[in-house]
């Protein structure tokens, strides 16, 4: 493997529609992808090539991830079937489809499985928005790994490649909030041949067009944004270089480094010089180097071949036993996480070694408009009758824009699984499915719910170099300020707003994906655009802390950029005539967050009277650097090693429901939790009827009881407004495929 695949020399990747078609193309376009045995009998299949196996309901709806690489697939020539929400009870319902001619694709779904099954406070989720009828229990704990298991159990000799944001989460040892304990990389536990990470697109079309010209998938070692499991030591071949960095740095004298953790080898010029492999490969043959790392003062790193260099991991046995390794190796992952740059990455698990290519090269805007050009139908398969699915309600007249986000919020999954860089689509193809939602699906009433993704305003936002793009190693391009590189010129986006409200057909155009407010403020123009027509009244933006501790560990923009926001917000919406109002999002109980922010907060919602009623608590996903903080006590943005300061964690039930108590200050059900807490922390003077008291004396009759008996758990409604916030923000984590 002496370069990875799916880039072309001088680093230009192959065109996704590049490949010639597959025969099996004869068949043409299925109306939906068959999920049946039936169907592929009127389709004229006597087998699938594909078979995509997910814990959603079947929405042949761009937003849905299985629906998009199906689609995608089906354009390259291949049949694909789909099983969805088979019962994983037994093996039966994963030979519906009959045995893949190539592989199972596994998935979650558009979510990670733990997250769709539980809340925050680690109690079951009453419903599920990917379920017809939004029925719970439809899919099991850790769905990756019980489907894939399932699959091998099927059809004992199929290739299994598994994905989506479950996948691409816990494609390393990872943190596991609902066990509380670090868990293995998906890879062991599901048995899989391959896991492709991030976007999928450019892996899954290459992967499935080499093992259908019979190339064995263990040998499929050079994709980009994919994983697998190797021998221990394994390296591709002997001019690959092994950098071991599975312990934390030893303190020395006047370190001078090229990055944070490029550490200098003991014997650097000795182990390049003499040229002696280090490492054995599977089949006793030498195979590379290894450089074994430590501080010393005054050497460099020598510069090697980033395209055949990997990183070695603390190993999942020495992070689930150690959490500063774990904040260590959450560290090194992260920087390593740039296309442009990045390195491969190595784990030890036990006797062999999880290997990870570095990201997939973003998509080309062509690309991303071919992705999307695919004949969705916009609805749900037919199998599902009149049952309702609260997911596809909730995205059935939106549109994604765009992928990525280069925020690099420490409590998001977004830049884990779909990257930094930017992926736009054109005004054409965004404007032509504005035409398709208007002519083929029922129920439009001249209204696109929203023009976003990920982020509402980073369409076509990117670096001013892309030279500097490909060699920066920041994890945000707006923290802790806006970097001078960054182009933040919205001109493409109120062009977009103006030609889709323009459309015949068409009354309004809102906008409801997340807004970079701190990125909107420097071009005025944007917000005039967005407040004067794109606006129902009520605009939601995510602040999510006003203390300079709970930001700085979310890597998010502190109030200044919010007031300044909000100004010209009101200054917009008089001159537009309209009456038009902010709703902040906030976080409670996120790691670096103390009792006495969390007042400070409530403080400052009583000053500008919010009363909150959608709240939500720090959830620790796998991977994000956030969990990384909560489960170590140390901050990976900073440099990592014994001596490192330790985070404030919330971990306690009852200070976590605190935290969200001082939310919701207004609530006389949290009203006895807020007194004996205010009591505590020497603030009794905030407890009165004056107009500077955050709570009353009184307790009205018939409130309280459940605070008083349960520390001021959250009644089902309120759980049940949390899981729809989580379920949006999930849906744009999820918006990319794979």
């Amino acid at each position: 493997m002496n370069t990875l695949r799916n880039a072309l020399p001088g680093g230009a990747p192959r065109n996704l529609f590049s490949y010639r078609k597959y025969w099996a193309s004869r068949f043409g376009t299925a109306p939906f992808l068959p999920m049946s045995r039936a169907e592929m009998d009127e389709l004229g299949w006597d087998s699938c090539d594909i078979i995509l196996v997910t814990g959603d309901a079947y929405i042949d709806h761009p937003s849905f991830g299985m629906a998009l690489v199906g689609r995608l697939l089906e354009a390259q020539g291949f049949r694909v079937g789909i099983i969805s929400q088979p019962d994983w009870l037994s093996a039966k319902a994963f030979r519906t489809l009959g045995k893949p001619n190539l592989f199972f694709g596994v998935t979650a779904g558009n979510m990670d499985s733990m997250v769709n099954r539980y809340t925050a406070d680690r109690k079951p989720r009453s419903d599920d928005a990917y379920t017809p009828g939004g029925e719970p229990n439809r899919r099991p704990d850790h769905a990756v790994v019980v489907y894939a298991q399932r699959c091998r159990e099927a059809f004992p000799g199929s290739n299994v490649v598994i994905g989506s944001i479950e996948a691409s989460l816990r494609r390393i040892a990872h943190y596991d909030y609902w066990s509380d304990k670090v868990r293995r990389s998906v890879l062991p536990d599901s048995k899989a041949d391959l896991l492709i990470y991030g976007s999928a697109e450019r892996a899954i079309v290459e992967l499935a067009h080499r093992l259908a010209a019979g190339e064995p998938v263990a040998s499929i070692r050079d994709l980009r944004g994919t994983a697998f499991m190797v021998p221990r030591g394994w390296l591709p071949d002997e001019e690959w270089v092994e950098i071991d960095s599975s312990e934390v740095d030893t303190p020395g004298l006047l370190i001078r480094h090229a990055d944070p953790y490029a550490m200098t080898p003991e014997t650097v010029q000795e182990a390049l010089c003499a040229g002696k492999p280090a490492v054995a490969s599977g089949d006793g043959q030498a195979r590379g180097q290894v450089i074994r790392m430590h501080w010393q003062s005054h050497q460099r790193m020598p510069k090697l071949d980033r395209a055949r260099t990997a990183i070695r991991l603390p190993s999942y046995e020495q992070v689930a036993a150690d959490p500063v390794l774990y904040a260590h190796a959450s560290r090194v992952f992260h920087l390593e996480s740039n296309p442009g740059n990045a390195r491969a990455l190595v784990q030890a698990h036990g006797e062999r070694d999880v290997w990870l290519n570095p990201p997939p090269i973003p998509l080309t805007t062509p690309e991303m408009d071919g992705v999307f050009a695919s004949p969705f139908q916009r609805r749900p398969h037919p199998s599902y009758g009149e049952a309702r699915i609260p997911a596809f309600e909730m995205i059935r007249f939106s549109i994604n824009i765009m992928r990525g986000c280069f925020g690099g919020c420490t409590f998001c999954s977004i830049t884990e699984h779909e990257g930094r860089i930017i992926q736009s689509r054109s005004e054409q193809s965004i404007l032509h499915e504005i035409e398709e939602i208007r002519d083929k699906t029922p129920g439009f009433t001249g209204i696109i719910s929203d023009l976003g993704g990920p982020t509402a305003n980073m369409y076509r936002l990117a670096c001013k170099d892309a030279r500097i793009e490909s060699a920066c190693r920041r994890l945000s391009c707006v923290f802790p300020g806006i970097c001078e590189n960054l182009d933040t010129d919205h001109t493409p986006l109120v062009q977009l707003y103006r030609k889709a409200r323009a459309l015949p057909g068409v009354k309004k155009v809102l906008i409801s994906s997340g807004l970079r407010y701190d990125l909107a403020v420097r071009d005025p123009q944007y917000v005039r655009e967005l407040v004067t027509h794109h606006v129902g009244g009520y605009l939601k933006i995510a602040p999510e802390h006003t203390e300079e501790g709970p930001l700085a560990h979310m890597m998010k923009p502190g109030m200044s950029s919010y007031e300044q926001f909000k100004v010209m917000f009101e200054k917009f919406s008089r001159e537009a005539g309209k009456e038009q109002y902010l709703i902040p999002y906030f976080i409670a109980a996120h790691p670096g967050t103390t009792d006495r922010d969390m007042l400070n907060l409530a403080l400052w919602l009583k000053r500008n009277n919010f009363r909150l009623d959608q709240v939500q608590t720090f959830l620790p996903t796998p991977m994000a650097i956030a969990t990384a903080m909560y489960h170590s006590r140390r901050n990976p943005l900073k440099k990592v090693d014994r001596d490192s300061e330790a985070v404030e964690t919330v971990r306690g039930a009852r200070q976590r429901r605190l935290h969200k108590a001082f939310l919701r200050y207004h609530d006389p059900e949290n009203w006895p939790l807020l007194r004996e807490a205010l009591k505590q922390m020497g603030r009794a003077d905030l407890i009165g009827n004056g107009r500077k008291q955050l709570i009353p004396f009184f307790q009205p009759p018939g409130t309280g009881l459940r605070g008083l008996a349960q520390a001021g758990a959250v009644s089902a409604r309120h759980q049940s407004l949390a899981a729809g916030s989580c379920i949006r923000r999930r849906r744009r984590a999820a918006a990319g495929p794979g």
